[in-house]
């Protein structure tokens, strides 16, 4: 595996250890055919290629350029991002949500799937399904419950009713996972869809009702839903966040696991059974025994050298703990491990195991017994920030990728030693992204930057000739605010980076700053705006 062989210029603040100058860039990184954004919420893998959202870039065998697919139109302009994947050999399937806007902000809401059966050479775009709009007799401003208005569905040898799903608002893809032509997709609000013929046609998976434990056709059950102030037995997801959709697994035994936000629903038939005849083990937490962190399961994994399942457990009410957790013996039990941290995904090599957290990247080599925080993530030649989040984890056959908040890390050893990928859109030439970029001396990115949110603010410049290297920060009077390097640089491509606090240690005030760099002979200056 080929190493980076670059020289790291590293001046650190007596007060803080944000303010440095960074660099050179790796020549051999491909700018132009780069990731869309630094910020990757979902990886997955397979064999030497990894796939990152949001905008199915995909990488074979770390190679310095990033493929981008020209006729997948929807992720590449933008219109939608990848909220999950599902790789199998030749396979990929695609999650797809966007933003709605709505009076309260922005809403997640689904947009369909990206489908390819050739590597990713071709795709096809799959709508995201919903139920038809209610007839014109349905009558929902009525004092009596108007079935109607509604959709029967059956269950063993019952007719119930749910509600409909009409729009895509609260319905993303969070999780999908396939075998052969079957797809199932956690949708939150839509709960668990199936498809039998890869994506040609879509069912409502039945989940049972949060209070229930053994879910099979031969009973008869009731869900919450209240209409007009009454609560009536109606399949509704706003009153039970057991039909909240947020993980989904089959398991080497061809067992479905779904994650919602009322515990882990576990189906030995999912895969084969009529829509009407699945039936399901509810675990939840209850305070007692099965060992359950808490209800809300948004990722589902399973170890492939030990076929140990593992549940990320978020909080759900306040009695219930964070952390993760697995078993062995498909839910009878579970082991609690790292209680207290938002663990966002888990991820295997080896015998080494990586769960990607709110509070930083933890591994353990022992099959979880213990577990060790990683130190900050730092390459030869930039570093993930100290705050980043982290979102995701896969392995290809060689290394280990890790999405973050703040770019991609990756390592072929356990992570005594990393790479980072970020966009650093390049000074000339622009990008996949942006062609038509504008060439510029320097730039500062994020820009306006935020001390509290971004932590640092980066600036980007170039070192023509070896020579002696001057940064600093100045506000709009020409007072010196901060000084970040001084010193002898070798041709190539840096990075300053500026955490917001002056020379004392002292957080700036809001306003706009300048930032000079003086470097063989000529002066390079520009703008930052501060805005905390």
């Amino acid at each position: 595996m080929k190493k980076l062989c670059i020289s790291i210029a590293l001046i650190l603040s007596p007060f803080l250890g944000y303010t440095q100058v960074i660099g050179p860039e790796n020549p051999d990184i491909d700018k132009f055919n780069t990731i869309r954004q630094n910020s990757v919420s979902t990886i997955a893998a397979i064999g030497d290629t990894i796939w990152v959202s949001p905008a199915l870039n995909r990488n074979i065998g770390n190679a310095g350029e990033w493929f981008s697919p020209d006729n997948a139109v929807e992720v590449v302009n933008g219109a939608s991002r990848v909220f999950s994947l599902s790789l199998t050999q030749d396979t990929v399937i695609a999650g797809l949500g966007f933003s709605a806007e709505s009076p309260a902000g922005p809403v997640p809401s689904g947009y369909g799937f990206y489908t390819s059966i050739d590597g990713g050479e071709s795709w096809r775009l799959i709508e995201f399904p919903l139920d038809p709009e209610p007839p014109s007799s349905c009558e929902p401003t009525a004092e009596t419950y108007d079935p109607i208005c509604d959709i029967e569905f059956q269950f063993g040898d019952e007719t119930y009713t749910r509600i409909r799903t009409t729009v895509p608002q609260q319905s993303p893809p969070y999780a999908v996972d396939s075998r052969g032509d079957v797809i199932f997709v956690a949708a939150w609000a839509s709960g668990l869809l199936r498809s039998t013929d890869f994506g040609d046609s879509w069912e409502k998976v039945i989940l049972p009702p949060s209070s229930v434990d053994n879910f099979n056709p031969d009973e008869d059950y009731e869900w919450t839903s209240s209409y007009n102030g009454e609560i009536i037995n109606r399949y509704d997801p706003r009153g039970d966040n057991n039909l909240l959709g947020f993980g989904v697994l089959i398991d080497s035994q061809d067992r479905l696991w779904l994650g919602s936000a009322g515990g882990i629903n576990i189906s030995e038939n999912a895969l084969s059974a009529p829509i009407d005849s699945i039936s399901w083990k509810h675990l939840r937490f209850n305070n007692t025994s099965n060992g359950l962190l808490g209800d809300w399961i948004i990722t589902i994994k399973e170890d492939p050298q030990t076929n140990r399942i593992w549940l990320t457990n978020w909080i759900a009410d306040q009695s219930q703990q964070q952390g993760l957790v697995y078993t062995d013996d498909v839910g009878e039990s579970f082991t609690q491990v790292l209680k207290g941290e938002r663990i966002n995904d888990i991820g295997f090599k080896d015998d080494y195991i990586f769960a990607a957290g709110d509070n930083g990247l933890f591994i353990s080599e022992d099959e979880g017994d213990s577990w060790v925080r990683s130190p900050q993530i730092k390459s030869p030649n930039t570093f993930i920030k100290p705050s980043a989040q982290y979102f995701s984890v896969a392995s290809t056959l060689e290394r280990v990728w890790i999405g973050t908040d703040d770019g991609i890390a990756s390592t072929d050893d356990y992570g005594s030693s990393w790479e980072i990928t970020r966009v650093d859109f390049p000074l000339t030439g622009g990008n996949r992204y942006d062609p038509d970029g504008r060439d510029v001396k320097a730039y500062a990115y994020p820009n306006p930057f935020s001390p509290t949110v971004h932590e640092v603010v980066r600036i980007k410049f170039e070192v023509e000739k070896q020579g002696n290297v001057r940064v600093r920060i100045f506000d709009f009077g020409m007072n010196l605010v901060r000084e970040i390097e001084n010193g002898s640089f070798v041709p190539g491509t840096y990075e300053a980076v500026w955490d917001g606090h002056d020379g004392r240690g002292r957080k700036v005030a809001n306003a706009p700053y300048l930032y000079i760099i003086e470097t063989n002979g000529r002066e390079i200056n520009g703008k930052i705006l501060v805005a905390d």
